[in-house]
């Protein structure tokens, strides 16, 4: 076969660059830059569809980023690839971050005080009986409002910057490389 390996990667190998690209992570964070710059569309409908995958991925819904990031750019006429590309904003790198953030942002927004009260649930009972009640109010509840303003924010910052560099990459003509 062409283009295949002499020696396959071992086990650990494979492990390694799942976790961990073989050329870094920058070269991975460029790559997804630029193919969003390189895509055939307006600035808005590219950077409406960027700021929709961004924006969802401050949200405690995980496993419907996807969904909701193609909604939310069907609504602001933006483009489904930017949307799936900016949902990539939400990785398991970012989410400690952005929940943490979410969460203090909720807390002082609902007035309330951190809970203790959350290390007494069993998750893998709530998880078995999709019982959610005992976390929403110590926990879902200001993630929730916490992760809207932030979405908002995170959304309007990367719509611009992705607005201004797909316009200037059009005008120049030119296509950017790694």
């Amino acid at each position: 076969m062409l283009f295949r390996r002499r020696k396959p990667p071992s086990l650990a190998q494979r492990i390694r660059a799942a976790f961990w690209p073989r050329k870094g992570i920058s070269r991975s964070i460029r790559y997804v830059a630029i193919r969003v710059i390189r895509l055939k569309a307006t600035p808005h409908a590219v950077a409406a569809g960027v700021a929709a995958g961004v924006a969802v991925s401050c949200t405690p819904f995980l496993g419907f980023h996807f969904i909701m990031a193609f909604c939310l750019a069907f609504i602001l006429r933006g483009n489904m690839i930017a949307a799936a590309l900016g949902t990539a904003f939400g990785n398991p790198l970012t989410f400690p971050l952005i929940f943490a953030v979410a969460y203090r942002i909720g807390i002082y927004l609902l007035g309330q005080q951190p809970s203790d009260r959350v290390g007494e649930a069993n998750l893998f009972s709530l998880l078995r009986h999709l019982d959610f009640r005992p976390l929403w109010h110590p926990v879902l509840k200001p993630l929730l409002i916490g992760g809207l303003p932030l979405a908002a924010l995170c959304g309007a910052v990367f719509y611009v910057l992705t607005w201004q560099c797909v316009r200037a990459s059009q005008r120049l003509g030119k296509r950017p490389t790694l």
